[in-house]
C-alpha cells in the first residue's frame, strides 16, 4: 500500500530558509544546511525548497546552495523557483536534486511540461499550482502575475495530460495561517486527476494532516508546524497512523 508522505516545504530567500504567510511576511527558519540536518533527524519523507529570489527577481538559480542542501539531505529533494529552460533543470539535477517544481513557466508555456517529462521522466516533474479564493470562486494565483482568469481544475487536468508526475497544490488563503487545509479545495482537486496531489498551506495541528489525507490528498506539505509549534513530524505521523493512514515510521 502506498505510504502517505510528510514533507517540509520551505522558501529560499537571501541564503536563508524562510516561511511566509499568504506569500508575504517572511519569517526566517534558519540556515539551509543546519535546517536540513534537523529534517534528517526528524523522520520527514521528502523536502521541497522553492527559491523565491530566483523566481521573483529573475536571478540565476543558486546551484551552489542547492549543492550544499543536497549534500546534507538524506531524503528526496525537490527544487523549484526560477526554472525557465531545460538547461536549468539539468543544472538543478546535477547539483543534487531529485525532482524539480515548476510554476510560472508551465503557465506561460504548457508544452514545457511535455518537453521536460519526455527528457527527465514524469516522476521528476512536479507542477506547482497556487490557488486563491476570489469572489467565492477558486482561481489560479501567481506571485509575479497576480490572480489569473484560469480555472485551476481545468489547469490540473491539462498538467497531467502534458506529463506532470505530481501536483503541489497550495492554498494562498490558508498558507502560513495554521488553521487547517482547505478541504473543499482538496476534494475538488483530487477528483480531477490520477497523479499524486501534495497539499500545502494551513497545517497547524496533526489532525489537519489526517483530514487532508482522508479527503483525497496523497501527501501533506507544511513549514509552520515544523518550526513554530510543539508538534514534530513524528507526532503528525503517529496521528495519521492512529487514524489508519499508512505512513513511514522509524
Amino acid at each position: 500500500m502506498l505510504k502517505h508522505r510528510v514533507i517540509p516545504c520551505v522558501l529560499l530567500k537571501d541564503w536563508q530558509l524562510v516561511k511566509s504567510t499568504q506569500f508575504n511576511s517572511f519569517r526566517t527558519i534558519g540556515h539551509p544546511t543546519s535546517t536540513v540536518r534537523i529534517y534528517n533527524s526528524r523522520n520527514v519523507d521528502e523536502l521541497i525548497v522553492l527559491d523565491i529570489d530566483a523566481s521573483l527577481e529573475e536571478d540565476d538559480i543558486n546551484t551552489e546552495i542547492i549543492t550544499d542542501i543536497a549534500n546534507e539531505c538524506y531524503m528526496p529533494l525537490t527544487i523549484g523557483g526560477g526554472i525557465k529552460t531545460i538547461e536549468d533543470i539539468y543544472s538543478i539535477l546535477n547539483a543534487g536534486a531529485d525532482k524539480i517544481a515548476i510554476n510560472t513557466i508551465a503557465l506561460e508555456n504548457i508544452d514545457f511540461i511535455k518537453e521536460a517529462s519526455n527528457i527527465f521522466g514524469s516522476q521528476c516533474i512536479v507542477c506547482s499550482i497556487d490557488v486563491i479564493k476570489n469572489d467565492n470562486k477558486y482561481q489560479v494565483y501567481n506571485k509575479a502575475m497576480g490572480i489569473l482568469s484560469i480555472n485551476p481544475f481545468d489547469l490540473v487536468k491539462q498538467y497531467e495530460k502534458y506529463g506532470a508526475g505530481e501536483i503541489l497544490l497550495t492554498s494562498v488563503d490558508k498558507e502560513g495561517t495554521a488553521t487547517g487545509f482547505d478541504i473543499e479545495l482538496i476534494k475538488k482537486f483530487t477528483k480531477q486527476v490520477n497523479i499524486p496531489i501534495i497539499v500545502n498551506g494551513g497545517m497547524g495541528h496533526p489532525t489537519h494532516a489526517v483530514e487532508a489525507i482522508q479527503n483525497g490528498a496523497d501527501a501533506i506539505a507544511a513549514a509552520y508546524i515544523f518550526h513554530f509549534s510543539k508538534y514534530t513530524p513524528n507526532d503528525i505521523k503517529e496521528e495519521m497512523k492512529n487514524n489508519g493512514i499508512n505512513v513511514r515510521v522509524l
